[in-house]
């Protein structure tokens, strides 16, 4: 029998991963249908320009951004438990002027590096991130929610016709008006929450430096994961060329990516919430909840993409894109170590614990990129998901056992029992087709 704790703990993670998973599947659609107008309009060879410029704006921005939409949704989640509105008011201030700093770094650091024309989506995109980080601190799950359903839906207005007309020529175009319309939206909600005060003093720029402490920690390890995918895009483009790029960012993009954005969906809600917990038992609590619903959530999705990938494939894609089809099956197995992964990872960042966290996420992608480079020289496309779910049991047991040493997280057995019957049911899904399509 549920006790009403754990009943009404449930019935909180369902409502709001119900409500963003609402918003990430709208966020799905939209990208289905940005993917498929590219794949039609660019091509394989033009999707990996995309991916490229794409990545590339996303190393930019975290380099410059250092990890302050991370850092500031911790500080004003805490403050928003305490109940204290001047604190937050003032915190609020910290965190726009640093963001107002951050986007400046990013222009003049675009500019050096010779991206000048994506300087616009790397300012915007820092200024949009501090603002959506007030939201998620100050639980205003509604308006996130509605934030990003604008942005969605924006990105699809803003894509079709400009690659239909323009081509590859509107790729920069379309990356720098993305960014744009998913600020506006975050800038609107949040100045309606609390209006923009221009304050500048001491200990506002002092606390900011506190801030950055574990943003920049952040900001490194996510600057060391778009490295890492950048590196394989630019290896893979030097090994057989941009259409190569394109396949391998298409096999992420249904896997990785698409399930990253259901994983998303509990980012609003849960990350805020854990730090406003300490306790050991209920710390353990909260994660393994969450990794319950995020299992029971994600393995039917896999298993239907899994069995229906070829089909899909032609559907949101072209036929040009099949090769790829083993190498997303493969990966989609991983995402389910990720799902009973993720949880436990945020446990790191709630904490605090800067440097450990960007040790932990450098060792993941010190694995990631090698096995990835190896598996497709060695089987191509087939041996870079094989490295994908490698990489990923190494990071389930390394995330784990962190968790359990540092925090005294204990992986219960109902989750246990859940991980492994998830693995099983998605891996049978994966022979069968394996079998139908050999």
């Amino acid at each position: 029998m549920i006790e009403g704790g754990q009943h009404n703990g449930y019935r909180h993670i369902l409502k709001y991963t119900s409500i963003f998973g609402g918003v990430q599947g709208l966020n799905v659609l939209a990208a289905l249908v940005r993917n498929k107008v590219a794949a039609v309009f660019l091509g394989p060879a033009g999707m990996g320009l995309a991916s490229i410029l794409t990545t590339t704006m996303n190393f930019l921005t975290q380099i410059a951004g250092m990890g302050l939409s991370v850092s500031a949704v911790r500080h004003v989640s805490e403050y928003f438990e305490e109940g204290d509105l001047k604190k937050i008011l003032h915190f609020v201030c910290v965190i726009r002027l640093w963001c107002m700093f951050a986007a400046l770094f990013g222009l003049l650091l675009s500019v050096f590096v010779g991206y000048w024309t994506l300087a616009p989506a790397v300012v915007i995109t820092i200024i949009g991130g501090g603002e959506m980080a007030i939201l998620k601190g100050a639980r205003q799950l509604h308006s996130l929610a509605a934030v990003q359903s604008i942005a969605a839906i924006a990105s699809v207005l803003i894509c079709v016709p400009l690659y239909w007309m323009y081509g590859q020529d509107a790729i920069v175009v379309v990356i720098n008006l993305m960014a744009f319309a998913a600020m506006l939206p975050a800038i609107f909600a949040a100045y309606r929450l609390y209006s923009p005060r221009l304050v500048c003093s001491s200990s506002v720029i002092g606390e900011g430096i506190g801030m950055m402490r574990l943003g920049i920690a952040y900001s490194l390890a996510a600057m060391v994961g778009s490295g890492a995918e950048l590196l394989i895009r630019w290896w893979l483009e030097r090994e057989s060329g941009l259409s190569e790029v394109g396949l391998y960012n298409a096999g992420s993009l249904l896997t990785v990516t698409y399930m990253g954005l259901v994983f998303a969906a509990m980012d609003n809600d849960y990350f805020p919430r854990l730090s406003a917990f300490q306790e050991v038992g209920k710390t353990n609590e909260v994660v393994n909840r969450q990794m319950e619903v995020l299992l029971w959530l994600v393995s039917p999705l896999l298993v239907v993409m899994i069995l229906c990938l070829p089909w899909i494939i032609r559907l949101l894609l072209s036929s040009d894109f099949l090769p790829v089809v083993t190498m997303a099956q493969i990966a989609a197995v991983a995402m389910v170590l990720k799902a009973a992964t993720l949880p436990v990872g945020y446990i790191t960042l709630a904490r605090g614990r800067s440097l450990a966290y960007l040790c932990l996420e450098s060792a993941y992608f010190l694995v990631f990129v090698p096995l990835v480079m190896a598996g497709y020289r060695q089987w191509g496309l087939l041996g870079t998901g094989i490295a994908i779910l490698l990489a990923h049991v190494f990071d389930f047991v390394m995330i784990h056992l962190y968790a359990y040493k540092t925090f005294g997280y204990r992986l219960n057995a109902r989750n246990l029992y859940i991980i492994i019957a998830a693995l099983a049911v998605v891996s049978a899904a994966l022979c069968l087709t394996l079998s139908l399509f050999s």
